[in-house]
């Protein structure tokens, strides 16, 4: 029997209690599930589903087209890339959007109103497709700022993604065309068109040099970056970064220095007032080599606005319009009786009393020959009555060969496009005493300015006929090679003999004939003045086209100047002498202030 006093049995130990450990075990088994569980929830929600953008980016490099240049290093005409900025309002942090706002305005002179509206769109809008390349630099450098003050955050979009800080978007909107110097060169340097193609605008030469070395100009190859890009849009250059360079169009160099064009343009447009002409054209050319050293017209225009009154100047009319050349076709004409022999210069001609019956027309001359008249008078006074009388010596193949000879009815050759041919009679016509008669004083034919300018070259470039041409040099990139413009060599028209007995005429013409009004003291001044009617409807009018075609000389230089004053509505400075020549002399004088002529000085007396 056990002791009343003895202590009763005791519960098993609970580690040894089969229940109690399976509960601990389940109690394990759960925690560590949910471990593992947080653990794989964690690892998704940290990768998968983010899923970030990729962030690799492509950004393209947009070549542009080429600058052109007057001889003188003057950009007349450039290209200048403009940006699209664009970024993401829901990437703005709401806390610092008035700090993003007024900076963007100050950097952009965008109005902060402007900028605040976009914020009532959510996600990505444009603020400017018209930016600058020097703001959108100052642009990316806000951009860091931005970012380095968190402007930017991220956020989640509408389908739980969460979307990365995404800065400022500045990319390449298109290509803008800047004429600096406005309507100086209009409208030899021409104007562009824009053409959409699809992301960017790019533009195509349109009239003048822009049309005519369109492909020089145009850009070869955009340049492509691709890689790794940061927050800013920037590309990372690691080992995964691919790039092509971009290359430009090739600068164009004027044969033509900006100061030059502008001392003639202004000499014009005060001319055109006061004659009251409805264009004037005028032109420096240097024979040996077809140099044009100034091309110009009153009639232009500014390539950066053109307005609808502006389209009558667009064309080139130097090469475009054509019209009947008057008295300055003499010496063509004249020069051929020379080359083949038929004249002797001093001999007498007969030219009656100032009348002549030419078919059922009446040609009269405007002054009264003398009994001594020579065969030179006729082309120093300007005879029709002996031009006609002279030509008779000629064929009507010969005549039509030697004008052809000297570059008419066909094209200059100079580097511009739609140049007109002008027009001859036909040998058929020119073989009868009317249409050879009228040719031979400027009628029943047409030319262009530059043709008669081209042709009065041969007279002081030893008889040949030489190719006009503007540009001078073209700069290839990316290596910016420079190399000079070839054009077709010159061509004989007449033997130099015959071109310095030319010479020699027409500096007479000059001195004691009609264009006496083109001297100037210490310089050698050769050349013909031209009146004629303009004709309206087949018939002849009051209005006049006046011309002086000539040269002029140092002892270095000589350089062919051409004046054409169309439509002067004077009611008597309308004749060559009184308009074309005054106006050739000021060129010349122009010429030697910019020290492009030196007269020599008059010898002192003892």
């Amino acid at each position: 029997m056990d002791h009343p006093l003895a202590t009763p049995p005791q519960n098993p130990r609970p580690d040894t209690d089969p229940r109690r450990t399976e509960r601990l075990m389940m109690i394990f088994i759960v925690v560590a599930g949910c471990f593992a569980l947080f653990l794989v929830v964690m690892f998704f929600k940290a990768v998968l589903p983010r899923k970030m953008p990729a962030l690799v980016a492509t950004k393209t490099d947009i070549a542009t087209r080429g600058q052109i240049y007057s001889q003188d290093g003057f950009s007349l005409a450039n290209s200048q890339k403009l940006f699209k900025v664009s970024f993401n309002t829901l990437s703005i942090d709401p806390h610092k959007q008035e700090f993003f706002i007024d900076l963007l305005s100050i950097y952009t002179n965008i109005p902060k109103s402007v900028i605040a509206e976009k914020f009532k769109q959510s996600g990505f809008v444009t603020l400017s497709y018209n930016i600058d390349a020097n703001t959108a630099a100052s642009l990316r450098q806000l951009n860091a700022k931005f970012l380095a003050y968190n402007v930017f955050r991220e956020y989640e979009d509408a389908n739980k993604k969460v979307m990365p800080k995404i800065g400022l978007s500045i990319e390449v909107s298109g290509i803008a065309r800047n004429y600096l110097y406005k309507d100086n060169f209009e409208p030899l340097v021409g104007y562009i068109q824009k053409v959409d193609t699809g992301k960017i605008t790019s533009i195509r030469g349109v009239k003048g040099i822009e049309e005519s070395k369109n492909d020089t100009l145009a850009p070869k190859n955009d340049g492509k970056m691709q890689g790794r890009r940061d927050l800013g849009f920037n590309l990372i250059e690691d080992r995964s970064f691919k790039s092509v360079s971009r290359i430009d169009g090739s600068d164009i160099v004027l044969s033509i220095p900006l100061k030059i064009q502008r001392a003639l343009e202004q000499i014009l447009d005060a001319a055109k007032v006061r004659y009251k002409a409805h264009q004037i054209i005028a032109g420096v050319y240097l024979p040996q080599n077809g140099e044009i050293l100034s091309l110009a017209t009153t009639n232009r225009f500014n390539p950066n606005n053109i307005q609808k009154s502006d389209y009558p100047a667009l064309n080139v009319d130097a090469i475009e319009l054509s019209f009947e050349p008057g008295s300055t076709i003499k010496p063509i004409v004249y020069s051929l009786l020379v080359d083949k022999k038929r004249i002797d210069p001093s001999q007498p001609i007969d030219l009656g009393h100032g009348f002549y019956k030419l078919g059922k027309y009446l040609v009269r001359d405007d002054f009264i020959p003398s009994k001594h008249t020579t065969i030179e008078d006729v082309l120093i006074r300007s005879s029709n009555i002996g031009m006609i009388k002279l030509s008779k010596r000629l064929s009507g193949q010969e005549l039509y060969t030697g004008l052809k000879d000297f570059g008419f009815a066909e094209e200059t050759g100079i580097d511009l496009l739609h140049e007109k041919t002008g027009l001859l009679p036909s040998v058929r016509l020119l073989n009868t005493d009317v249409y050879k008669g009228t040719a031979s004083y400027g009628y029943g034919l047409r030319t262009t300015f530059l043709q008669l300018l081209r042709a009065y070259g041969v007279f002081v470039n030893g008889g040949k006929l030489a190719t006009p041409h503007l540009v001078q040099r073209v700069i290839q990139y990316p290596n910016g090679e420079m190399y000079a413009t070839q054009y077709l060599p010159s061509k004989r028209v007449i033997a130099p003999k015959s071109a310095q007995e030319m010479q020699n005429l027409l500096i007479k013409v000059v001195t004691k004939g009609t264009g006496k009004s083109a001297q100037v003291p210490g310089l050698v001044i050769g050349g013909k003045t031209g009146t004629a009617r303009i004709a309206k409807k087949g018939k002849y009018t009051e209005i006049y086209t006046s011309s002086f075609f000539g040269f002029a000389r140092d002892q270095e230089n000589t350089f062919v100047i051409g004046v054409v004053v169309f439509g002067s509505l004077g009611s008597t400075e309308y004749y060559a002498a009184q308009t074309a020549a005054p106006i050739f002399k000021q060129i010349v004088q122009m010429l030697v202030k910019n020290q492009y002529l030196t007269p020599a000085k008059a010898l002192s007396k003892p």
